[in-house]
């Protein structure tokens, strides 16, 4: 599973950083950004977690 999120659609609300700090991080826009090119298959469910929860839709699988 592969991730990216939409720098001009993010919020910077924090929930997928805080959620999953492993694949998501703060870019020097305080915009989040995928920091793992593959999200680990142990993670994938955590992902698709903040996926589903981000308020702007703004992760989506790449």
């Amino acid at each position: 599973m592969k991730v990216k999120v939409i720098k001009d659609d993010c919020i910077s609300c924090g929930l997928c950083v805080n959620e999953v700090p492993a694949v998501f991080d703060w870019d020097d826009d305080d915009k989040a950004v995928a920091i793992t090119d593959d999200v680990p298959d142990k993670l994938e469910s955590e992902a698709q977690d903040a996926m589903d929860g981000c308020p702007t839709d703004a992760i989506i699988e790449a």
